[in-house]
């Protein structure tokens, strides 16, 4: 099933070409759409029936026509995972005179929640005199509170997957300060739950800039697959329904700068694009 927010935090359920609003069939609140959300993911079993139903009797609109909004829209945390591509790794650790860049040695790392924007929003970036990256990323949600599961349990708590940009600001400062500006963490389309995707280390993602392709990778390429992250991340903290995990992105990392339009696809998932400008107040 795939799950989507659109026009002010409604509840959608997307098949093919369209969107049902399904909001009155699980008592959704789209003024805390996230609680809702979380509410919705702690008892998806017991509504699922109830959603599957409304989609004969609810209203539906072309996906063109409406407006999608981030997915997840306010987590308690979200954890990523940085040099999880062998192929990143090489190219991270030549770019930097073969520092050790590793993923077993720099561990995850935490983004602001406030830094997340949804499909077709507007990458701000802060300065006119550095460097700003774009990477593309498999996430997951969080399904039910974790601690120190194993991988082998780790797939009973993922909800579901979507497609994330995580964009980067080059620089001294710590990684998490760098990539949690505001609109730092594009994400969407929407999530496709993990009973449609039984394996998603075997899908193709795509992330261009404008026309040009700038990564193309299968998911298979990854050092920490979804389960062995949320392993290590349980075991430094609880993780809690509605929280996300980032896993990292391939070789291809590449600038982005005011007037670019970014696009991201994930097989099974499916695509969305963002703008870049820069804040007013850039420097």
């Amino acid at each position: 099933m795939k799950i989507a927010l659109f026009n002010q935090h409604r509840l959608g359920i997307v098949q093919n070409d369209r969107i049902y609003d399904v909001s009155e069939a699980v008592s959704w609140n789209a003024h805390n759409p996230q609680e809702s959300l979380e509410r919705l993911i702690c008892s998806f079993n017991e509504w699922k029936p109830k959603l599957e139903l409304a989609l004969t009797n609810s209203d539906s609109y072309p996906l063109t026509e409406v407006k999608l909004q981030a997915p997840v829209p306010k987590p308690s945390k979200i954890l990523a995972a940085p040099v999880n591509y062998l192929n990143h790794q090489s190219e991270m650790n030549a770019k930097f005179n073969n520092a050790p860049y590793t993923i077993e040695r720099l561990g995850l790392f935490l983004k602001a929640p406030s830094s997340i924007i949804g499909p077709g929003e507007t990458v701000l970036l802060p300065y006119k005199d550095r460097r700003h990256d774009h990477e593309a990323e498999l996430a997951f949600v969080i399904g039910k509170e974790a601690k120190n599961i194993t991988a082998a349990e780790a797939g009973e708590y993922i909800f579901g997957y979507f497609a994330l940009m995580d964009i980067t600001v080059r620089g001294e400062e710590e990684r998490t300060w760098r990539k949690s500006f505001d609109t730092f963490t594009p994400m969407g389309p929407w999530i496709v739950t993990s009973d449609e995707i039984n394996n998603p280390h075997h899908l193709q993602m795509e992330l261009w800039v404008n026309e040009e392709l700038r990564q193309n990778t299968n998911l298979s390429e990854i050092i920490w697959d979804c389960c062995t992250c949320l392993e290590k991340a349980s075991q430094a903290m609880t993780l809690y329904p509605g929280d996300i995990i980032t896993t990292g992105t391939p070789e291809g990392v590449g600038p982005i700068t005011k007037g670019d339009c970014v696009r991201i696809r994930i097989d099974r998932i499916g695509e969305f694009s963002v703008n870049v400008d820069f804040k007013d107040d850039a420097v």
